[in-house]
């Protein structure tokens, strides 16, 4: 049947319907007093989410664009940064980094592992003559569905002094609290198609006034991704170039919805899905590929042994029309993911998780009793 297919992915995300019709209006000037309105809005809101009173600006660019807006705004060349990697968004930022010609030193933890927050603090009391400019750092590692622990990292960096912290927010904000004051978080970076609820093609970076003043030292090049324009734009709710004007329709939508149903409520929402989602795998024998400490509220990834990933993810887009994310890298073939951020509800939960019992039948895995995973995650649901 067509029009089925259910993103159960860490992005794109489902997309609310109400914000798709926000999408099919007929674009309007965005040099208009309209578009200034909507702007004003959504500048707004998009502070509201962040929980900061920094600037928040609107690139149109995925992730990755505003990550490397993040790090050339605020550093020069032949700066020593320290990066985080534990997976494949932490080794891009290692790569990012070192293209732009920055003295990179990683902080490595094993795929699947969180990043040891002691390690960095190593690293930060180690330089004496506060040669690091910044710390790097992926809150949510989407290619393992590592959450690592942001807070204890950014106290480290606190404790240095004078380092930045940059953030890679893409799968964190709007899935799990992400307080950019009361952290003092002064680079964060997200994209649209994740816990926004929107198709791709913008991004956010919101920015400190410590790394406004960065900013003004900094001679790393850039033109397009270069965000003070975007700062001086944003105070006279306007864009330096032409923004994918329908995007901000359905933005402006997606973060009323978001408003009206609340942070607290956001975070539980996602916090009890990744908890069904880990419950019901365990119930099917399914072997999951994090620890549950570590385990982050917008991905599960699971790494089953006595079935093919990549069979299981077949199946279900074959039969049930279930999109799962399969492994990158070395991962390839060795795990799937589940996605559950944005808008996800319990009854997509079950939904998935029928069709993975019914796709493990398919294929002849035996392991668990039928019935098992929707049972554990209806328990989850239950107790709230």
């Amino acid at each position: 049947m067509d029009n089925k297919m259910m993103l159960m992915i860490p992005g794109p995300t489902p997309v609310p319907e109400q914000v798709l019709l926000a999408m099919t209006k007929h674009p309007m000037g965005h040099r208009s007093g309209e578009f200034g309105q909507i702007m004003a809005e959504v500048t707004e809101n998009l502070k509201w989410l962040h929980q900061t009173q920094n600037d928040v600006l609107i690139l149109a660019a995925s992730g990755t664009g505003a990550m490397e807006a993040g790090i050339i705004n605020f550093l020069s060349a032949g700066d020593r940064v320290l990066v985080g990697n534990n997976g494949k968004f932490g080794e891009r930022w290692g790569k990012v980094a070192r293209a732009f010609g920055l003295d990179t030193q990683e902080i490595v933890a094993e795929w699947g592992k969180p990043l040891n927050p002691e390690d960095f603090k190593a690293a930060l009391e180690a330089d004496a003559e506060k040669q690091i400019k910044a710390v790097i750092i992926t809150h949510s590692e989407t290619s393992t569905g590592v959450l690592n622990d942001l807070e204890a990292i950014n106290r480290h960096v606190k404790a240095h002094g004078q380092a930045l912290i940059i953030v890679d927010a893409v799968t964190s904000l709007g899935a799990s609290n992400v307080p950019v004051d009361e952290l003092g978080l002064d680079v964060v970076a997200s994209g649209s198609q994740k816990g926004y609820m929107i198709p791709p093609g913008l991004a956010f970076v919101s920015v400190s006034a410590k790394a406004w003043a960065a900013y003004e030292t900094a001679t790393l090049p850039k033109f397009y991704l270069d965000l003070m324009p975007y700062k001086k734009n944003a105070a006279k709710n306007s864009t330096p170039f032409t923004p994918p004007i329908n995007l901000f329709f359905a933005l402006q939508t997606a973060l009323r919805m978001m408003k009206a149903e609340g942070l607290e409520s956001i975070f539980a929402r996602h916090d009890r899905h990744k908890r069904a989602t880990r419950a019901a795998m365990r119930a099917l024998n399914l072997p999951l590929y994090t620890a549950d400490e570590c385990g982050s509220p917008a991905i599960t990834a699971v790494m089953p042994q006595q079935v093919d990933s990549e069979q299981i993810r077949s199946v279900m887009k074959k039969q049930y029309d279930v999109i799962l994310a399969g492994g990158q890298d070395h991962l390839k073939g060795q795990i799937f993911r589940i996605g559950h951020l944005g808008f996800v509800c319990d009854r997509d939960i079950l939904t998935a998780v029928a069709a993975l019992e019914a796709s493990l039948v398919a294929l002849g895995y035996d392991q668990f009793t039928s019935g098992a995973g929707i049972a554990a995650a209806s328990q989850v649901f239950k107790a709230g």
